[in-house]
């Protein structure tokens, strides 16, 4: 596959074209497999910021009157681009962020979806009428889009999570200009270029990339700019949260997380730990619903745990283009030192090393799945979400010990609780204090359901019905 796929020239996309680095400053984009440079960035001006705002502005009217019939078909058709360009799109995604390529192939369909549901949902921004208390008058509820969006992505899901944000707001019929990570820009420029040859009007569409303190500063206090949609951590959704607020300007978050797993007695622990595993190494472990604080009640722990280890020290890491490779590396460096001092720290504060806790004998940046047991609530990955192959496992003796340790942080992103009783699963289900609680499977997020925090992981929804809301706000009409 790499002898007939090429990386392409990376650039800025605005009014419609790709624009190349010229004389601007470049960036260093690297494979985390193998260290490879694979290409320079350019880093936008603060002129190609404000020009990209500016069509956004102009291109507004244009395509919020544009009948969400004639929305929808080019969401559609870029959906259909993108599975066509499918091979090339998950080669990107593994070249870029290192996970293996069925896994990249399975993104590269869910980001589709998210543009296939927004089409469909761009039929429905149903209003409604409200009845009037004298004869005459009409009183109506009218959703309308927002205007001008800045978005910003993060480079773990880097086809999913720019689709599902430009997917809402087109389909609102908003404006966008969105910075996606310099870590992985290529397959977020092919969503892009996916969008235009679908038909996209040039201008409704921006991508810029650079210094994201710059960026991020100049999109939000753009008198342009109605709404911010942020995906990252929660002490950089704080700034972004602040800075939309003196603008008045709506936010939507989704931050970190710190996913908890409750698996009970009466579970199947072979089963669970082989469900949890899983879904904690997926993308290495950089995932914010990742689950990582796993919670085993007393009577299973000990095969929770035998088993967890087992699986672990199986799994296969290497170049996420090779063949029957299950994990891949860690997207940066600063993941494999977050590792090390996680790891180092966790073993010094009494937790046992049951699988994995070192980095891999390999040319990138690579990392064991580790499994640490009897993990006290005092270590530094017990309290800040690891965002890699790292899963802590503890005991608790009861519900309430149980639901206690889950709800012990601020984090409330995704939750998951494995139990054959409907009554523990009905309890657990409210009272633990997240966005997401799935019972007896992993899977936190679909195109077609709401996804997002409470607490320290954020605000609002994006996917489902409820994402298409937030990018609409609501006119009353009274008429006589």
């Amino acid at each position: 596959m790499e002898q007939t796929l090429n990386y392409p020239e990376l650039a800025l996309w605005i009014d419609g074209v790709p624009r190349a680095a010229g004389n601007r400053r470049t960036l260093e984009v690297t494979d985390p497999a193998t260290l490879a440079v694979l290409g320079r960035l350019p880093v936008a001006t603060p002129a190609d910021i404000d020009e990209a705002l500016d069509l956004a502005r102009r291109s507004f009217p244009r395509w919020r009157d544009t009948p969400p019939l004639e929305r929808a078909a080019i969401l559609r058709r870029a959906a259909a681009l993108m599975r066509e360009r499918g091979a090339l799109l998950a080669w990107l995604i593994t070249r870029e962020l290192g996970k293996p390529l069925p896994e990249s192939e399975k993104e590269v369909v869910t980001a589709a979806e998210m543009f296939e549901w927004a089409a469909e949902e761009a039929r429905r921004t149903y209003g409604r009428i409200i009845p009037g208390r004298v004869a005459g008058i009409r009183q109506m509820a009218i959703p309308e889009p927002v205007g001008p969006v800045a978005a910003f992505s993060g480079w773990n899901a880097p086809a999913i999570t720019p689709s599902r944000k430009i997917a809402g707001a087109l389909a609102a019929g908003c404006s966008i200009v969105i910075k996606p990570s310099e870590e992985t820009p290529a397959i977020a420029l092919e969503i892009a270029r996916a969008l235009t040859d679908a038909g996209l009007p040039a201008g409704v569409l921006g991508m810029v990339f650079g210094d994201p303190g710059e960026i991020s500063r100049r999109l939000i206090e753009s008198p342009v700019t109605r709404m911010v949609t942020f995906t990252g951590s929660t002490s950089i959704g704080r700034e972004l949260a602040t800075l939309a607020a003196a603008g008045l300007k709506r936010a939507t978050l989704e931050l970190g997380g710190h996913a908890p797993v409750l698996v009970f007695d009466d579970a199947d622990p072979e089963a669970a730990a082989d469900a949890v595993l899983a879904a904690k190494l997926r993308n290495s472990g950089q995932i914010c619903t990742s689950p990582t604080r796993l919670y085993a009640q007393r009577g299973v722990y000990e095969r929770f745990v035998e088993r967890l280890a087992e699986r672990a020290r199986g799994w296969r890491v290497g170049n996420g283009l090779e063949a029957g490779v299950q994990m891949g590396p860690l997207a940066n460096p600063r993941r494999l030192a977050a590792m090390e001092s996680m790891v180092s720290d966790a073993l010094a504060r009494g937790a046992g090393l049951a699988a994995g806790g070192a980095r891999l004998d390999l040319p990138g940046w690579f990392w064991a799945p580790t499994v640490l047991r009897d993990a006290g609530n005092d270590c530094l990955a017990a309290n800040t979400e690891p965002f890699g192959p790292l899963a802590l496992v503890q005991p608790f003796q009861d519900l309430e010990e149980g639901l206690a340790l889950a709800n012990r942080l601020p984090f409330g992103l995704a939750s998951y609780v494995y139990t054959r009783d409907s009554g523990i699963a009905r309890q657990a289900t409210e009272r633990i204090e997240s966005g997401v609680v799935c019972v007896n499977h992993c899977q936190a997020s679909l195109p077609e359901t709401p996804f997002g925090g409470v607490k320290d992981s954020g605000l609002g929804k994006e996917g489902g019905v409820e994402g298409l809301q937030e990018f609409m706000q609501v006119k009353y009409v009274s008429q006589m």
